[in-house]
């Protein structure tokens, strides 16, 4: 494994790459695909819906995949055969929506792999990149690491979506499957030549290595430990209301103050600008470790806190009106969600190493698996929730404002809740202070 604390900035930025690359086929599946079914294929708009979904639902194995990079003692393995599973994945669901139209029944059974394949390959890679860069950063690294990996996972995002879009104008079903497969390939070549020496090679067990723990008994005791659990339900509470607005909140703006669809993505687009804006500050107010301002609880906290009072924001300027300053509400719940997004992934980068269990066994694994499962399953839910909860809210209040106001502060009662568990995420419990003190006291 690697030694606590060794990655420098361009060891980081090679990790980043991963996420570039994991991005890169993530965006084609979930943008360019859901399109050409949906429009050109004119398939039913349920059909993406159910096969994203399908690759959330498999999220729920992270725990799984963790718990094999921590018996295995390395993390690369799991990151190369996810990332080569998300590859297979990719090229699969292009070809499945090419043949779909002709060949139904292959069709369907290829994209349903395919986006197995897909979640599977997210789940194994993405949890044991965060584990690797959570034994291998400084403390006073992991919000800048945080914020440098997300960017670059955007960057997969912005980089490819539009350039897929333009290599396979004129459509055709056979070019479709030619740019994903490109993509997928050379997604995979990137995150294995940037993973290339980054971790050692594993040293020989001994002759008598003692057997692992199987899976379900230490999923067991990483449940079992309260600060473990308590990251969990933070993790799901703050996912699903971060991830809860983004059906409805372009739709709340077009339908109240009668924004154009142009102008919606716009608005869109300030929100996520003002993410970005959040996560660069927490890593550069936080990159040297020094001072109160520092802490990743601080500014996770302060995340929460700000984005409840954006969203409450946002469903006031519904009763105000077309004079209402919409677009600042917007921007700061993007700055207080970017600060949130990236502080808390440094606290999981954190906590993931704390707690092993007695006989010295790692758990950084089946820890980052079980957060990393919370998350995929709560953004999962979180965009069907916030647009099923707006249409129950408009059959009990009749009216569109109420609707989508009560779905804005529903979402800001979660954030608050979630910011009450997180000022007690990495504290030391009031029996640890008092053991800790009489091991000095018995020191002296």
């Amino acid at each position: 494994m690697t030694g606590p604390a060794s990655f420098g900035w361009g060891t980081i930025l090679r990790l980043g790459l991963v996420q570039t690359a994991l991005g890169a086929i993530v965006v084609l599946i979930t943008s360019t695909l859901n399109r050409v079914m949906v429009v050109e294929l004119a398939l039913p708009a349920a059909l993406p819906g159910a096969l994203v979904g399908l690759h959330y639902a498999v999220q729920v194995l992270r725990p799984r995949w963790g718990y094999g990079s921590d018996v295995g003692k390395r993390r690369t393995p799991w990151i190369v055969g996810g990332m080569a599973l998300l590859a297979l994945g990719g090229a699969g669901a292009a070809l499945g929506t090419a043949i779909v139209a002709n060949h139904p029944a292959a069709g369907y059974g290829l994209l349903v792999l395919s986006f197995l394949g897909v979640g599977i390959g997210v789940g194994a890679a993405g949890t044991s990149l965060l584990v690797l860069l959570s034994t291998g950063v400084a403390p006073h690294r992991r919000g800048a690491a945080a914020t440098i990996v997300w960017i670059m996972m955007i960057a997969g995002f912005v980089v490819t979506a539009p350039t897929a879009g333009h290599l396979i104008d004129p459509f055709s079903p056979s070019r479709l499957v030619a740019v994903s497969s490109g993509v997928s390939v050379i997604a995979f070549l990137v995150a294995v030549l940037a993973l290339w020496g980054v971790e050692p090679a594993r040293a020989p067990a001994p002759v008598q290595a003692r057997q692992a723990r199987p899976f379900a008994k230490v999923l067991v005791e990483v449940w079992a430990e309260p600060e473990a659990r308590r990251f969990t339900v933070f993790v799901f509470l703050a996912m699903l209301a971060y991830s809860a607005q983004e059906l409805i909140l372009e739709p709340f703006a077009g339908l109240v103050f009668a924004l154009s669809p142009g102008a919606t993505t716009k608005l869109s687009g300030l929100q996520n600008g003002g993410v970005l804006a959040g996560m660069v500050f927490v890593a550069l107010i936080t990159a040297n470790g020094r001072g109160a301002f520092a802490s990743l609880r601080l500014w996770t906290v302060t995340g929460c806190l700000g984005s409840a009072a954006a969203l409450a924001a946002i469903a006031a300027c519904g009763f105000a009106g077309p004079g209402a300053p919409l677009r600042a509400c917007v921007v700061g719940l993007g700055l207080f969600n970017g600060i949130f997004a990236v502080a808390a992934i440094g606290q999981m980068m954190a906590l993931a190493g704390t707690g092993n269990a007695p006989d010295g066994e790692s758990r950084h694994g089946t820890r980052m698996g079980v957060w990393g499962a919370a998350q995929g399953i709560a953004f999962g839910l979180g965009g069907f929730l916030g647009a099923a909860g707006v249409d129950l809210a408009r059959l009990a209040f009749g009216t569109v404002v109420p609707a989508y106001a009560a779905v804005f502060v529903t979402e800001a009662a979660l954030f608050l809740v979630a910011a009450g568990l997180a000022v007690r995420i990495g504290r030391p419990s009031v029996s640890r202070r008092a053991i800790e003190s009489l091991s000095v006291r018995h020191a002296m």
